[in-house]
């Protein structure tokens, strides 16, 4: 309690310029201690974005979305089990239910990369984004807080130290002497190696973050490159199942005849007349002839 007295006196005497303020960092870490922040908040902001595409989960809370643990299947999930079932339906003896199968199938697989392209992301891209906007860089600033606590601490003990000197009538030059002076030294040098090794701590951290910017900037590599991955495969899927469906559709014995134009009939029929020509002219010879 005396602690935080002395703090909240001391932080009291800077404000109103009574008391000098100690900096404890460099120029160029204070830089780096904006700079922790800005981070943090594009790194959240990207976190957030990212997991809201994720489409296994679609309708969840973002902060509770884990492509891990899908509560909701995927659309396409959804399409493939639609399809499978038409095909059922219709039967896989008509052209429509064997392309509704056929399709329903490609779906599903399509579905399974979306899973793992996902899985991916979260795994190499979301996760590391969040530990860095939720955890790496809270502790640094945590870790900045406290030095700010230590350095108010130490020039707090200054403080009460040079006062001391002062009340005693001693010109600056001297030291204080006896046991209050010695009990006022000895936390004045306690709370000075206390804020030394906490800045040295934050210091590495710091410069580690720096140091690591280049690790940061790896996960949109990794996000665009995943998202190239799933698309390749997703296309070598599509490219492979095509010469099936158009084999289904040009192998299928019922043609379309009616209501095409006449080249067409002809040539799906593999006819030199077309079948209602022939039947009417038939009919015509056979009856038509006769009459008057």
């Amino acid at each position: 309690m005396k602690k935080q007295f002395n703090r909240m006196r001391q932080l009291a005497n800077q404000t109103v310029g009574r008391a000098e303020k100690t900096e404890v960092l460099s120029d160029d870490l204070l830089q780096v201690e904006k700079r922790l922040e800005l981070v943090k908040q594009v790194s959240h902001s990207a976190h957030k974005k990212l997991t809201a595409c994720l489409q296994g989960q679609q309708g969840v809370d973002v902060d509770k979305k884990s492509v891990r643990s899908p509560s909701k299947k995927l659309p396409l999930t959804t399409l493939a089990q639609c399809l499978v079932e038409g095909a059922v339906v219709l039967g896989d003896e008509t052209l429509l239910g064997k392309m509704l199968k056929l399709c329903g199938e490609t779906q599903d697989k399509l579905a399974q990369e979306l899973i793992l392209f996902e899985l991916t992301t979260e795994k190499d891209v979301i996760e590391p984004l969040s530990d860095l906007a939720e955890v790496e860089i809270p502790n640094i600033q945590k870790q900045r807080k406290h030095l700010a606590k230590l350095v108010l601490d130490m020039d707090s003990a200054r403080t009460r130290f040079y006062q001391s000197s002062k009340s005693s009538g001693m010109s600056s030059t001297l030291q204080p002497t006896g046991a209050k002076a010695d009990h006022l030294r000895e936390e004045m040098e306690e709370a000075a190696n206390r804020m030394e090794i906490c800045r040295d701590q934050l210091s590495a951290d710091m410069y580690s973050f720096v140091a690591k910017e280049i690790d940061y900037a790896s996960y949109f590599q990794t996000l665009i490159e995943a998202q190239a991955e799933y698309h390749r495969k997703s296309l070598e899927l599509l490219q492979s199942v095509l010469p099936l469906i158009k084999a289904h559709q040009e192998s299928w014995v019922e043609k379309p005849c009616y209501g095409k134009p006449l080249e067409e009939h002809l040539a799906l029929s593999e006819r030199d007349i077309a079948f209602p020509i022939e039947a009417c002219v038939t009919m015509l010879l056979e009856c038509g002839m006769q009459e008057e």
